[in-house]
């Protein structure tokens, strides 16, 4: 039937372009494999007379007198325009991925690497991070200069937090924009998924990932761009034979370092010596290590397999399914995920008309565990055992008061938290987008395309605990259903792009001008949290939320003679999250390269391969993270319990909400100068970019006037936030032969904020506004008006002079007061590195691959909450019933009571990890038509750092009770046929 519809369509092509008089040029069309090509289009230059190869590749085509060249075009091949000489002409075409390779998508369009004049960085999937990896952002960690990833923890159904630049906010988002196949999507999560949205996309389906990181590359998103942008492309059909790829990875997690806290022989010797009689009484005769009880090895596995080819002449397809089950180190947490992806994208008249149709669904089931067990795994009294031999409270130890019930307060058996709780989630996710590229027949230099958007997004779930856990004892269990949430975002884009090269002035132009309608809503039902038996303890009012953008756009990509360079864009953003005035933002940009190695006086030289010369402005916004009606006065329903009492009776009130009714955009301001060089024919790249940017109107919640709202703080426009840093990435290919290649690759970026202007009044007083993580009401980060933001704000802790330990209680007068208080607070260090680096080497010989990668952070500090909470000989005992452990610190400091705001505690967490170790061999065609890889990999091969706690790298700088991150064996094996 294929080879029918071939045979007629050709006829009917030739027919209809048929020339009187010419003569008739033949051939065959391959692949790099020699395999023959079915629907290659075969064009006479200049003209539209034209055909297409049969089924085995070739073609015949009478051509006009005068006819000099045939060019030939196919998707997924790089087209080739080839002279007529002779009356047969054999073509043997490229795969795009070797021309693709010097091509990045950007926003709305695709350019030339050369061509680009501001920061992008594209990585394909050839250079993604291996292993078993949960969701797309972990296939760059570590990869691109000015971009920081990090796991919130090693918890399966957690997500990461993904920093361009540093980010440029204070109180609104910091996450870049995700652009999937050209729908922006929106950001945050779903119930059940929070904080793990991309977490729904498959890995194993990206193709390629871009990163847009100065204005000049990111003004084209206008309002949502200050952050940086990463443009996700997913594999597409491009072959005609049909090629099917298996994957199956299985693997085994371990727990590296744990809260280093007294052993059993310790805290026994602790307690005797140092200990009162009571709490000697309550030294038991078991010896359970808790951390044993709760961790254990997690096993996950991840298959993907893909079907590519043609369904037809010109009509590729790819379809993919996948299967991934982890579990968590810490029992009872277990994400699974099943995903399922379509893209299909024919061309008619001779690839004057593009369709694309790209369909992805994900259906994700989240078991999740009860983390204060990680704190009970840490503090709980080694000398007790973990049943208590009868069946109250489900078997499980619990500190029982006199009335028989759990001790208020007292530290919950950490394996009945895990066990005695079910708390599941299942959210599904379809993400779908209809692509139409015309390129017109009588201006074929002009294209109009049309994007529509959609992403569907649904969760829910429950948490349930057993009325007889200790936990929820007292009030009977607890159960807490939610959802459906239901996320929707849809999207039209419209837009037309005109290119073209003119000989006559050696220029090319490539001009886009189009518009943009997107529409979001998050809707979920009213819900309760109850006890067991279904009595209301919380109630929880439904909520519709809405937003809608409407954009306009335009961008110039202007080159003479391949040399100079000018980039120019505009966007006109209005969006509901403002008051009608406000509404509107104008963010323009402007960009100049210069590639030297174009130009006469360097053409000569052998060892320059490329240098280019870039610079950049352009302004952002921002109105991510904020509400959607904070310019709106809202009123709040009082709840039970919270009722005004009117001639004694309780009387619902409606309490005002803060708002700030002139409440506009966040704007960033940005300037990057750059270059890009090439060494000995590109085998020595690399590229230099240096940055500030000034953010203006910064959206923050600040200290609100008194007596101007019922709220202490508001949320408004104050103040501005500089930053600036450099970027250098150098890649390299010391040895390049048949049997042996060695790459490396580097990038450092240093980058440095500070907070200028914080004051709702202009030259107004500067403040301390404590932020960050607290602990029993402590705050111990600040933003302050003149410094980095989110400096650990604290005491300097003195030391006594012979012993080297530090004094309880005693810290430096630093305003010579004469008396110690919150003015003696100082800002010391902060969570951000100075300099972030990152260093991937692979090594191939005949068919075996070495790969490593690295990633270091200089400069980052933490408080370690964890050896501050537990580091004082009070937290042993917060009742008269049990006994807690402690942290080894209390033996160096010998704390009675905990130090809170000390600067001992914040720790320089400078590190160095060994992200990826992988070993792999290439068996090729193990029999006719199947080949077969294998790779054995380890992640979070090692971590070398001074810092005492578990993790150096953990979110807002403080380590409280983290979630360690596995150690990660992995084996692989890769089946194409």
């Amino acid at each position: 039937m294929l080879l029918l519809f071939c045979i007629l369509w050709q006829v009917c092509v030739s027919a209809a372009f048929a020339q009187s008089g010419g003569r008739t040029i033949t051939g065959k069309v391959t692949d790099d494999t020699n395999e023959p090509l079915i629907g290659v289009n075969v064009l006479v230059a200049g003209t539209a007379v034209g055909t297409i190869t049969d089924f085995d590749g070739n073609y015949s085509l009478t051509v006009p007198d005068g006819a000099k060249e045939l060019q030939f075009s196919y998707i997924g091949y790089a087209s080739q325009t080839i002279a007529i000489k002779g009356n047969v002409l054999n073509v043997q075409l490229q795969p795009d991925s070797q021309v693709l390779s010097d091509v990045v998508v950007i926003g709305y369009g695709t350019q030339r690497k050369s061509d680009l004049t501001g920061a992008v960085t594209n990585v394909s999937s050839e250079d993604f991070n291996t292993g078993l990896v949960s969701s797309p952002e972990q296939l760059i960690n570590g990869k691109i200069s000015g971009v920081q990833i990090m796991s919130n923890s090693g918890s399966p159904t957690s997500g990461s937090t993904i920093r361009v630049r540093g980010g440029a906010s204070l109180n609104a988002s910091n996450d870049p924009l995700i652009v999937l196949d050209g729908v922006p999507l929106e950001q945050g999560g779903i119930s059940g998924n929070d904080g793990n949205f991309l977490s729904l996309i498959n890995p194993n389906d990206i193709e390629s990932m871009t990163i847009l990181k100065d204005a000049s590359s990111t003004a084209i998103y206008g309002s949502r761009a200050s952050n940086g942008v990463i443009i996700i492309t997913t594999k597409k059909g491009n072959s005609d034979k049909l090629k099917i790829s298996l994957s199956t990875t299985h693997s085994i997690q371990t727990r590296t370092k744990l809260a280093d806290m007294l052993d059993y022989d310790q805290f026994i010797n602790v307690v005797n010596t140092q200990g009162s009689a009571a709490q000697q009484a309550l030294l038991g005769t078991a010896r359970t290590d808790w951390n044993d009880q709760i961790y254990h090895n997690a096993y996950g596995t991840d298959n993907n397999l893909s079907l590519s080819g043609r369904i037809a002449p010109n009509w590729p397809i790819r379809v993919s399914i996948g299967y991934y089950n982890q579990d968590g180190l810490l029992k009872t947490d277990n994400a699974e995920r099943f995903t399922g992806s379509v893209s299909l994208s024919p061309s008619f008249f001779d690839d004057h008309l593009k369709l694309t149709l790209n369909a992805k669904g994900a259906l994700n089931k989240n078991q999740f565990a009860n983390t204060s067990a990680i704190w009970g795994g840490a503090t709980m009294n080694p000398t007790i055992p973990v049943y208590s031999g009868n069946n109250a409270f489900g078997g499980f130890n619990e500190a029982i008061g006199s009335d028989g019930n759990p001790v208020n307060g007292a530290l919950v058996n950490p394996v009945g938290l895990l066990e005695q709780r079910d708390a599941h989630s299942k959210v599904v996710r379809f993400i779908g987008n209809f692509d139409i590229d015309y390129r017109v027949h009588f201006l074929p230099e002009l294209k109009l395309h049309a994007t529509l958007g959609y992403d569907y997004a649904e969760g829910k779930g429950s948490e349930y605990v057993s009325p007889e856990a200790a936990q929820y004892y007292t009030t009977g269990g607890y159960y807490y259903p939610y959802g459906p949430q239901k996320n929707i975002n849809r999207l039209l884009t419209l837009y037309a792009n005109y290119n073209k090269f003119f000989d006559s002035i050696n220029s090319s132009f490539d001009i886009t001008a189009g518009y943009d309608y997107q529409y979001w809503k998050s809707s979920s039902p009213a819900t309760a949290s109850m006890n067991a038996a279904g009595d209301v303890q919380t109630a929880y009012r439904a909520t519709d939320y809405r937003h809608v953008l409407l954009s306009y756009y335009g961008r110039i990509n202007y080159s003479y003679g391949s040399r100079y360079m000018l980039t120019a864009t505009v966007r006109r953003d209005a969006t509901s999250r403002f008051a009608p005035d406000q509404r509107w933002g104008t963010f323009p940009s402007v960009a100049l390269g210069w590639r030297l190695t174009e130009e006469e006086f360097m053409k000569d030289q052998k060892v320059l391969s490329n240098l280019k010369l870039r610079a950049s402005y352009g302004v952002t916004g921002q109105q991510d993270g904020i509400g959607n009606y904070n310019y709106l006065p809202l009123y709040t329903l009082s709840q039970d319990g919270a009722q005004g009492i009117v001639g004694g009776t309780p009387v619902y009130t409606y309490r005002p909400e803060a708002y700030v009714s002139d409440l506009k955009w966040e704007t960033t301001t940005s300037w990057n100068v750059g270059f890009d060089f090439g060494f000995l024919d590109d085998r020595l790249t690399g590229s230099f970019d240096y940055y500030t940017r000034q953010t203006k109107d910064l959206i923050a919640t600040v200290p609100a006037a008194a007596g101007s709202t019922f709220n202490k703080t508001i949320t408004t426009n104050v103040g501005n936030v500089d930053s600036q840093g450099i970027e250098f990435s150098l890649n390299a290919t010391p040895i390049q032969t048949d049997d042996l290649t060695w790459d490396i690759s580097f990038n450092m970026t240093w980058q440095k904020m500070k907070v200028k202007n914080l004051s709702l009044v202009q030259g107004g007083e500067a403040t301390n506004t404590p932020v960050g993580p607290s602990i029993d009401g402590y705050q111990f980060q600040t933003l302050t008006e003149g410094y980095e933001p989110y400096m650990f704000y604290v005491y300097k802790q003195l030391y006594d002079e012979k012993t080297g330990k530090p004094i309880e209680g005693a810290y430096a007068d630093l305003n010579n007061d004469g008396t110690i208080n919150s003015d003696d607070l100082y800002r010391y260090h902060s969570p951000a590195p100075d300099y972030i680096m990152g260093l991937s080497t692979s090594l191939r010989w005949k068919q075996w691959n070495l790969g490593m990668s690295f990633r270091a952070n200089i400069g980052n500090y933490v408080y370690n909450g964890m050896a501050m909470n537990t580091g004082a000989f009070e937290t042993m005992s917060y009742n008269s019933y049990q006994l807690n452990n402690l942290s080894t610190s209390y033996l160096e400091t010998g704390f009675q009571t905990r130090q809170y705001l000390s600067d001992y505690y914040v720790e320089n967490a400078s590190f160095l990890k060994m992200d990826n170790l992988t070993l792999g061999y290439n068996f090729g065609e193990i029999f006719k038509g199947c080949s077969l890889n294998v790779s054995a990999m380890i992640q979070n091969v090692f971590c070398i750092t001074k810092y005492s706690g578990v993790d150096p790298e953990v979110p807002n700088g403080m380590d409280n009770s983290f979630y360690p991150r596995p150690r990660t064996y992995s084996l692989n094996l890769g089946l194409n046929f």
